[in-house]
């Protein structure tokens, strides 16, 4: 399938790169309104990236920081601190939903902000921004709630299906549950929920090199990587210590 109308792609005027200080952002982006149904599992795969009804690719002047990454689910290596952390949480229970937004998923989203990216742009989002981002998606997006035994929600996920996995489009946690590492936990459900259904793949965005909020991707191994038109297998990295952004 062709989805390469150049009507309905645009590529946005350069903003200050919100991952890389001193370099400048560019987007290709297009509206899913304007492109056939199955075209988003086609651009998943091609590396794009969705917010809302739109996807996003970055095409910056000079730069090739962002790099698209996926794991494969059938070869994941379950290293002793993966398996440490799934333990710890193994009275977590998670929940699929169709994607609404309630005023407890916000709280929670609030704190994660204030505590994790207090200068990022979702800084003061509201209670209907974070409701037009969680409720503006697609047919496979789903939301997934974890709860300790409490019913507590400790933690969300914001996740597509696609023709081939699971991409993960924003997830965010308790802040004050720091030993669960709730980041980490999340991605490695999607793994474990990938293969329940079948999917070879878990989609995590872009890996950037340098940017220390992207550098927990390069610990789910083995990951591919996007390099033009064909997904290769990632270089090894150094193990990060942080948990998911």
């Amino acid at each position: 399938m062709t989805v390469t109308a150049p009507h309905v792609f645009f590529i946005t005027p350069p903003a200050p790169c919100p991952y890389l200080p001193g370099r400048m952002e560019r987007r290709v982006v297009a509206c899913l309104d304007e492109l056939p149904a199955s075209a988003f599992d086609t651009l998943t795969a091609a590396g794009f990236r969705r917010s809302q009804r739109f996807v996003y690719k970055p095409s910056c002047l000079g730069c090739q920081a962002c790099v698209s990454v996926r794991i494969l689910v059938e070869r994941f290596v379950w290293s002793r601190s993966f398996r440490k952390i799934h333990a710890r949480n193994r009275d977590l229970v998670a929940t699929e939903k169709a994607p609404l937004a309630t005023e407890e998923q916000y709280r929670l989203f609030a704190r994660y902000l204030d505590h994790r990216h207090t200068e990022g742009g979702m800084q003061g989002m509201r209670f209907e921004e974070y409701r037009e981002m969680v409720e503006d998606g697609t047919a496979g997006t789903r939301l997934i709630e974890f709860r300790d035994g409490d019913r507590r929600l400790l933690g969300v996920s914001l996740t597509d299906r696609v023709a081939d996995g699971l991409s993960g489009v924003y997830k965010f946690f308790e802040p004050a549950e720091g030993r669960r590492s709730l980041g980490t936990e999340i991605v490695l459900w999607h793994v474990l929920r990938a293969r329940a259904l079948g999917l070879p793949h878990v989609y995590l965005g872009y890996w950037i090199a340098g940017c220390r909020k992207m550098a927990y991707k390069s610990r789910f191994a083995p990951l591919e990587c996007l390099e033009g038109a064909s997904w290769v297998p990632f270089p090894p990295e150094t193990e990060a210590t942080t948990d998911t952004p």
